[in-house]
């Protein structure tokens, strides 16, 4: 807040906007409630249409030097040059918040890992340029921290993501970029994500009590046009409101309360799949799998009494897991995978080449097949690099006995793209949205 402004820079602040409660009046940004309002219909708008999402913290270096030497009417005004560069690097539509006295986030739609990654350099480049202020040149550096947003995002964590990145860019020594990783470690939002956990722990018991989780089905096509398998994904409806699972997932895993959903899902899968053999198709249903569950000890019992319930064969069920869980070297992991695959159920490298891909231990992963990232497919066809790595990893697989699936395809000239790069089968909304197991009988039923 400005107070007492020096006489000297009393025209710096006669020229500045009149106060708009939505506007910091300094730099002309987003201020912190108004960006968060931003940030929220951001995610909401991309989580819709599956689209890309990315959040740029930027902190200044050393920025409380430039307060303590100047003033905080001389650190203001170099604040407004900050914002002025930092405008200056966006070409593309994004907003611009600022999140405290020296913080600002870019958030833009539709920009990928490596564009976000060039971005960012652009800035730290662009910010350093030499500032005149009084009679002293200052250069000044930023942190940068750097969130992508991921399918059903929520506000508060991808903030807290690039939050945490940047002050891990910090820690490294400043004037460095950050890319945000999912560890879940308390930052300056925990107090409002701690809040927003609570009440989405409360929901979650509410609907395990009240039957408010449901599973929709959406297909995985081939080729040719047949089904590959059908991928289980978990709703919950709790209190009258839909939470989506990129909320509810992470809360219940710390809860523990990822055992009793994953124990339902199993359950739940498996009667799906018997659903669709006495209808005559001999359609796998694929069943995400949380590493929390694959810890237990009893998971392999939780699999075994769901296929024994729902009387189905293992064949017909399928354990979608993140890649790095393949990399987890715990014993009970890998007993428990190994013990999947022994009874008969497939293994499926969900989101493969984003995480934790190494292609020195592919060839030791007991997988059937692998799931390519939309991040891959979604620059398709125009990006000519992205297809190159769509087409190498699908050769690759399949040398190694896997099926490729290509997650995210939303149009025909992806589709093609897919095709062109010898993809087995594709999954989106290209083919078909996710929908109950009553609207799935009957897609399937009446031949899509």
């Amino acid at each position: 807040m400005i107070e007492r402004p020096a006489p000297q820079n009393r025209k710096f602040y006669e020229s500045m906007p009149a106060v708009n409660p939505t506007v910091d009046p300094i730099t002309g940004f987003l201020n912190r409630n108004a960006g968060l309002q931003a940030v929220a219909r951001a995610v909401a708008e991309a989580n819709s249409k599956r689209s890309l999402l990315v959040v740029l913290w930027v902190d200044m270096d050393r920025f409380r030097q430039v307060n303590d030497s100047f003033g905080h009417a001389g650190g203001d005004s170099v604040i407004v040059r900050i914002a002025e560069r930092i405008r200056s690097c966006v070409s593309t539509p994004g907003e611009f918040l600022r999140m405290g006295s020296d913080e600002f986030v870019v958030l833009i739609p539709g920009l990928d890992r490596i564009g976000a990654e060039q971005l960012a350099g652009k800035l730290l480049v662009e910010i350093e340029m030499p500032m005149p202020i009084d009679d002293i040149l200052i250069r000044p550096s930023a942190s940068i921290g750097i969130a992508l947003g991921q399918v059903d995002d929520y506000p508060l964590g991808l903030l807290e993501r690039a939050d945490r990145a940047m002050i891990e860019a910090k820690r490294q020594g400043g004037n460095r970029i950050v890319i945000s990783g999912d560890e879940p470690v308390a930052g300056r939002l925990g107090v409002q994500l701690a809040r927003e956990e609570l009440a989405i722990e409360s929901a979650l018991h509410a609907a395990l009590e009240s039957g408010g989780l449901q599973l929709e089905f959406q297909p995985i096509i081939r080729q040719d046009g047949s089904v590959e398998a059908v991928e289980a994904l978990m709703r919950c409806n709790a209190h009258g409101l839909k939470i989506p699972p990129g909320k509810f997932i992470p809360v219940a895993e710390k809860t523990g309360l990822v055992f009793r959903l994953g124990e339902w899902s199993l359950l739940q899968g498996a009667h799906c799949a018997a659903l669709l053999r006495e209808q005559g198709n001999t359609t796998k249903v694929a069943i995400n799998v949380s590493r929390v569950q694959l810890t237990s000890t009893s998971f392999m019992q939780a699999l075994h009494g769901a296929l024994i319930c729902a009387n189905v064969a293992p064949e017909l069920i399928e354990l979608e897991l993140t890649e790095s869980l393949f990399m987890d070297l715990s014993a009970t992991v890998q007993g428990n995978l190994r013990g999947a695959r022994a009874a008969g159920v497939g293994l499926a490298i969900d989101d493969f080449g984003t995480g934790f891909s190494c292609l020195t231990s592919l060839k030791d992963l007991p997988a059937t097949k692998l799931k390519l990232d939309r991040a891959f497919i979604s620059v398709l066809p125009g990006d000519r690099r992205a297809f190159a790595i769509v087409r190498a990893m699908t050769q690759l697989a399949r040398d190694l006995g896997m099926i490729v699936v290509a997650e995210g395809v939303e149009t025909k000239e992806q589709l093609d793209a897919c095709t062109a790069a010898g993809v087995d089968a594709t999954q989106g909304f290209f083919n078909a949205c996710p929908m109950s197991v009553e609207a799935l009988l009957q897609w399937m039923k009446s031949g899509k």
